[in-house]
């Protein structure tokens, strides 16, 4: 018997020495996440618990304008940078597995609700290339070509049930959805005459609409992915009809639309004011005016609150707005240039990227104080891994 204990023994610390390999030994991915270093084209794993990094990953081109999704795991970050590089991230070694430069110039991708396929939205040339997300293979190229004949930008890439991705075509006016149930053969539908300039774009989080704002026109282009054949809608024409907008520094972000309930919080453009939309029927519910141009409008998991910050040259504060009262409740000065900021997965906390004083800031979400602080060169954007598991991120 004692002879059966320490041969199951040995056998228990030698698959362990099997599994652990690289790294600081046996761990999830749970409480993970990336920094993005956007001088230095790196990337900081991070442990959300510990409030410390695990590793830098260097060389990932540039990342002044990057964005991350996971693979279905969590194990695998892909870091989309802006000089068309795709990157493969292991964040349980910190390793590189692949690296592409998949065209000149990209904003942004998304993962496939099977986590098979990963799709780049690109600038130059226009279009969507989409990969396996094994391999990094091409699988797809869609040109963007408006209807006009001519090539277009691709912006507000995301996600959507049913395999498939959603984009808007910013020169040519147009939303497009791309079934990939079968790879090699997409099935596009196409939506021309969406409104003028649509910068970004962003999925409720049950998959159901799809959102593209407009920077040529006050407004929103709306598509209801449940009903499509209902084409693309309107929602909030000309909300700064009768006013001069201010100058527009920075372009807010949708994928910070707070939707929350039946009221969506939302970015308005150039001006000092957060937005009230009713999800109901899509009508404007009201205003909250905030310290200036907002950025990103960010709810904290539980939905109790929302977290704003702001363009140049306000970005160096953040409000909290109480959801229930719909109240600024909180003013804060992290320092020069807050870019990006995201919750741990139930919200206790929320990591703030502060670009100019080179560092990450953790607040306490109920204390408003300051609980750690992180070195970091030049940081942008933070994603942690949770987003794996949520539609549209």
């Amino acid at each position: 018997m004692v002879k059966g204990l320490l041969a199951a023994l040995g056998l228990t610390v030698a698959l362990g020495a099997c599994v652990a390999g690289p790294g600081p030994g046996l761990r999830g991915t749970g409480d993970l996440g990336i920094v993005v270093e956007r001088a230095s084209g790196s990337v900081q794993v991070v442990d959300t618990t510990d409030r410390a990094p695990v590793f830098k990953v260097e060389g990932l081109g540039d990342l002044s304008h990057a964005s991350a999704v996971f693979s279905r795991d969590a194990r695998y970050a892909y870091v989309f940078g802006r000089d068309g590089g795709l990157t493969k991230v292991d964040i349980l070694t910190g390793a590189i597995v692949k690296r592409l430069i998949q065209s000149g110039n990209s904003i942004g991708g998304a993962i496939s609700q099977d986590g098979r396929l990963v799709a780049v939205a690109n600038y130059q040339p226009g279009g969507v290339k989409v990969f396996d997300a094994e391999t990094l293979a091409l699988v797809a190229d869609i040109p963007a070509i408006g209807a006009d004949g001519k090539p277009s930008k691709v912006v507000g890439l995301v996600e959507a049930p049913g395999d498939r991705f959603v984009f808007a075509l910013y020169d040519a006016g147009e939303i497009w959805v791309a079934d990939m149930r079968d790879p090699a053969k997409p099935k596009v539908t196409k939506y021309p005459g969406i409104g003028r300039l649509p910068y970004d774009g962003m999925i409720t989080p049950d998959g159901r609409f799809y959102a593209a704002a407009l920077f040529g026109e006050d407004g929103v282009a709306l598509l209801d992915l449940w009903n499509p054949q209902a084409g693309v809608r309107r929602i909030l024409d000309k909300y700064g009809h009768g006013t001069e907008p201010l100058p527009v520094y920075k372009m807010p972000h949708l994928e910070g639309w707070a939707t929350l309930g039946d009221v969506a919080f939302v970015p308005a453009v150039g001006r000092h004011e957060v937005l009230l939309v009713d999800q109901k029927d899509w009508r404007e519910a009201g205003r909250i005016a905030v310290h200036g141009q907002p950025v990103f409008v960010v709810a904290r998991p539980d939905g109790r609150q929302v977290w704003v910050n702001f363009a140049h040259p306000a970005n160096d504060t953040v409000q909290v707005i109480d959801v229930p009262s719909r109240r600024v409740v909180k003013t804060l000065r992290p320092g020069k240039a807050v870019l990006h900021m995201e919750f741990t997965p139930r919200g206790e906390e929320v990591w703030l990227s502060v670009r100019d004083e080179d560092r990450v800031d953790v607040y306490d979400t109920e204390s408003f104080e300051r609980v750690g602080t992180l070195p970091a060169a030049k940081p942008s954007g933070i994603f942690f891994t949770n987003r794996a598991h949520r539609i549209g991120y």
